[in-house]
């Protein structure tokens, strides 16, 4: 494993390098985790042993105000997170042992993927987003983020729940997100994994995004919640099936 940091506009991003065993030229999978989330994570940290049990390398980064990467969690927002991914694929496309490159995300880590992967759609040969919250920015745009209703017109300078504290920027910035024009922009093979108990992101919308995609399948996993506490082996096994695969047909 190794650990550095990603020059993004000035922002350092905290990100960690974890390749198989004896690894020479190859795939690699850059990994992004959601909202107050980490890289160090139960799922995050099975996501990257299946991926990396398959073969591919994968590139733990964290975004603007999370983990130890720089900037508040308060003043953090899509553009900037999106701004950060930009760099993460720059800074992986410059490496000379990567061949192929995928990206995934859970979460917000999940939207940014989809959203990513429509701005830069030759640059991956398939997205894989984990739990997508692409919810955020139509509830933003309908008045309730964090489970606090505001005026989507007259939008607060802060919104605050509990410990949790957001500028009122974050808002104003996820409610001139359209992440359909992403999804139409991405043609290549889209993984989806979500729990169809999961009560942070509707289960509903990892269906909608199925539809909406070009080439897209949907893994759910029965029972489980946002993160896959209850069965992350599920979750661990639907990633390594799905690169097992795509190293055997690029053999």
């Amino acid at each position: 494993m190794k650990e550095f940091y990603i020059d993004s506009d000035g922002i350092k991003l905290h990100a960690k390098l974890d390749r198989p065993e004896g690894a020479d030229k190859g795939p690699l999978c850059i990994l992004i985790h959601g909202f107050t989330g980490h890289m160090e994570e139960d799922h995050i940290i099975a996501a990257q042993k299946a991926i990396n049990e398959a073969g591919v390398s994968v590139l733990r980064v964290e975004m603007y105000g999370h983990g130890k990467s720089d900037g508040e969690f308060k003043n953090h927002t899509l553009y900037k997170w999106v701004t950060n991914a930009l760099s993460v694929v720059k800074y992986a496309k410059s490496l000379d042992f990567v061949t192929d490159l995928y990206l995934a995300g859970h979460s917000q880590g999940g939207l940014l993927t989809m959203l990513i992967g429509g701005m830069c759609p030759d640059d991956f040969k398939s997205i894989i987003p984990l739990s997508p919250a692409w919810m955020i920015p139509e509830i933003s745009r309908e008045g309730n983020i964090l489970g606090i209703p505001f005026d989507p017109d007259h939008i607060p300078d802060v919104l605050t729940n509990g410990d949790i504290e957001l500028s009122g920027d974050y808002v104003r910035v996820a409610q001139t997100i359209h992440v359909e024009d992403e999804i139409a922009r991405y043609k290549g093979p889209v993984l989806i994994i979500h729990g169809d108990a999961d009560d942070v992101v509707p289960f509903s919308y990892a269906e909608k995004a199925e539809r909406l995609y070009n080439n897209a399948k949907l893994i759910p996993i029965k029972g489980d919640d946002h993160c896959f506490t209850k069965h992350l082996d599920q979750m661990y096994d639907a990633l390594k099936t799905f690169f097992d695969n795509e190293i055997t047909n690029n053999l």
